[in-house]
């Protein structure tokens, strides 16, 4: 994979052009550099306010900032039985933000929070169904017994 241009030469590039020299197609063409690339550098500097290259960051950007993570880990410590949905509903409601349901368990799990299940509760006395919908085939071990 090609190097990026060095922050220097960004910055000579755009001084000259600053200085009214010429216009960016001449001074790529000085510079020994292409078209778009001096085009993507100018829009930078002008978006960004810096000569200097911006550094890259990969993966997925987090639209909560800061303030909305500490106000989110705020609502889980006051009622830690929120559930996603909830969570939802608060974020679009008190912070204007409105993210998905994966979206939110990615926050909390870059928070270091996550859901519990309460072992306090009984386990479910129904057995849970066959793919098939057939009765289980288990037998009881007093029922089953062989004359001999």
């Amino acid at each position: 994979m090609a190097k990026p241009y060095g922050d220097d030469l960004r910055r000579k590039f755009l001084l000259a052009y600053d200085q009214g020299e010429e216009t960016l197609e001449e001074l790529a063409d000085r510079f020994l550099v292409s078209v778009g690339w001096a085009k993507k550098i100018s829009a930078q500097r002008n978006r960004t306010g810096q000569a200097e290259r911006v550094p890259h960051q990969p993966g997925r950007k987090l639209r909560a900032g800061i303030d909305v993570q500490h106000q989110v880990m705020d609502w889980v410590a006051s009622k830690p039985d929120l559930t996603l949905a909830q969570l939802q509903t608060k974020l679009r409601s008190d912070a204007g933000i409105s993210l998905s349901l994966g979206r939110i368990w990615h926050l909390l799990k870059r928070l270091g929070l996550r859901l519990k299940k309460s072992h306090s509760t009984q386990p479910s006395g129904t057995p849970k169904p066959t793919a098939s919908g057939a009765k289980s085939s288990r037998r009881a071990s007093s029922q089953s017994h062989r004359s001999g």
